[in-house]
């Protein structure tokens, strides 16, 4: 089972140059920037300490990265953050105007 794990990570990394590292660790980067203050937002929005949002988010990362997945994959909050928000501005209406009707029918 060991060997055939190797064999899978041979196989993924093969032609992977300085190049593409630069642009993994530039897009590591970005996702770090945009995740940052997304995570301390979600922790003092739940009702804990923006500590707790950022030693979540560091886990919750973790244990994403490790169960693997697609590189077209995006694993993290804003799915379900973007349901949550759709279904509130559709309830509560969005600065004088209501969510149009496509949007009603999911909900």
């Amino acid at each position: 089972m060991i060997k055939k794990y190797i064999n899978d990570i041979k196989r993924e990394f093969r032609g992977y140059n300085g190049s593409s590292l630069a642009k993994d660790l530039m897009a590591g980067l970005t996702v770090a920037a945009v995740a940052l203050p997304l995570a301390l937002a979600f922790g003092v929005a739940s009702g804990a300490d923006a500590a707790a949002g950022l030693v979540t988010a560091i886990f919750a990362g973790i244990v994403i990265g490790m169960l693997g997945g697609a590189s077209y994959q995006i694993s993290g909050p804003t799915g379900a953050m973007a349901t949550i928000l759709l279904s509130l501005s559709a309830k509560f209406g969005m600065a004088e105007s209501s969510p149009p009707e496509q949007y009603r029918v999911l909900l």
